[in-house]
């Protein structure tokens, strides 16, 4: 039976999960998540249950960091070749962050196609330069089977253009200076999702909360305008992002701190956020459960401007019906939820407390004048999903 194995990787980390293709669906049958691998690497392996298969510590210490990611997919590979009913892997769907304005559509990978991605590095610096090595792993792993690449930012092209441009010179406009959005994969699916429920076709905001956080807004199906611009730095704080910040914060830093570019780099990504107002952990679970008050100014910050984004992406909506919460954070934290939700009373959010407590599926009230839902957001999924449809 044939399967498509999904890749999705970071920096320092990397998802594949294998579906099998039947009947003109995809199911997942293994989830690898391989964390930490440029310094002590962990592996877990589960099925499509979520029932723990395996769990590694593998030594890449003799690897350089430039072949880790290729370490990474030779340990998927082992592991599947391994298993008495191996899979026929006959495509590989990846996650690739940036596609520009260029591609609003998954697209089957080819040399050309790799040197227009090399392109959109300098946008993506630290996202693009992986997904394009990881490409070229499975090349080298798998030459004969085709892959396809699915963009973070094709769900957002198409944005109207005052939602799009920067206030700067048209030089730079013109250079792709301008905001692109990203999450894209998860706002798909989380609309696809909506389509099937038949509530899809309305004013809704998403909220794709966790350690790397942002919103959209969506008009019956087409994404608005979304909190992520230029990079995926903007927006909410999250885990260790600043979120939007006033960029004389940074003139300042240069000028009376001597940070350069790689130092900024550094605390706009990896310093800040939930983790720079704590001085605790990028965590949220754990910063909810600390007595600190420093804990609880992160996760006061956090609500507040997630609920100042709403009432922002509801103008550019010219009104809203629906708030869905996804991700990590939103999807599991009713705490969150609740103090967004409440913050967002103004706009006629009421949210029942026992539905919110169970992380039910619609966890508004009857009266409420805006339905808020609650749907767990699938990546890999969509990737497998347009995997299965380019290749078909």
């Amino acid at each position: 039976m044939s399967s498509i194995l999904t890749v999705n990787g970071g920096s320092s980390s990397l998802k594949c999960a294998l579906f099998t293709l039947s009947n003109g669906d995809a199911r997942l049958r293994y989830s690898f998540k391989l964390a930490n691998i440029l310094g002590e690497a962990r592996a877990k392996i589960s099925d499509a249950s979520g029932q723990l298969l395996a769990e590694l510590t593998p030594d890449f210490a003799a690897i350089p960091r430039e072949g880790r990611h290729q370490a990474c997919l030779d340990l998927v590979f082992s592991w599947l070749r391994q298993q008495p009913d191996a899979p026929d892997i006959s495509g590989i769907s990846h996650r690739v962050v940036h596609g520009g304005e260029q591609f609003s559509d998954p697209i089957v990978i080819n040399d050309d196609l790799l040197e227009q991605l090399r392109a959109f590095v300098p946008l993506a610096p630290l996202h693009q330069p992986y997904n394009l090595c990881l490409i070229e792993a499975c090349h080298n792993l798998l030459p004969e089977v085709p892959q396809v690449a699915c963009f973070d930012t094709m769900f957002h092209v198409g944005q109207p253009k005052e939602a799009q441009q920067f206030a700067l010179p048209r030089k730079y406009t013109d250079e792709g200076v301008r905001r692109y959005g990203f999450h894209g994969l998860s706002y798909e699916f989380i609309q696809r999702q909506l389509d099937k429920e038949h509530a899809g076709q309305c004013r809704t905001i998403v909220a794709h909360l966790g350690a790397g956080a942002s919103m959209c807004a969506i008009n019956h199906g087409k994404s608005v305008t979304s909190t992520m611009g230029f990079t995926a730095v903007e927006g909410l704080p999250m885990g260790s992002r600043t979120g939007s910040i006033d960029p004389g914060v940074l003139l300042y830093l240069m000028r009376h701190h001597g940070m350069d570019a790689d130092q900024l780099e550094t605390l706009l990504y990896k310093e800040s956020g939930w983790l720079g107002v704590s001085g605790i952990s990028s965590d949220m679970q754990e910063l909810l459960s600390s007595d600190k008050p420093e804990a609880k100014e992160a996760v006061d910050l956090f609500t507040y401007r997630a609920a100042r984004e709403i009432g922002s992406l509801s103008a550019a909506l010219q009104g809203l019906d629906q708030i869905v919460f996804t991700g990590g954070v939103g999807e599991n934290s009713a705490a969150i939820r609740a103090a967004i939700c409440a913050r967002s009373a103004w706009l006629g959010v009421e949210i029942d407390a026992e539905a919110n407590a169970a992380n039910a599926a619609i966890i508004s009230t009857p009266g409420s004048r805006i339905r808020v839902r609650v749907i767990p957001t699938d990546e890999e999924a969509m990737l497998a999903l347009h995997g299965r449809e380019m290749l078909a």
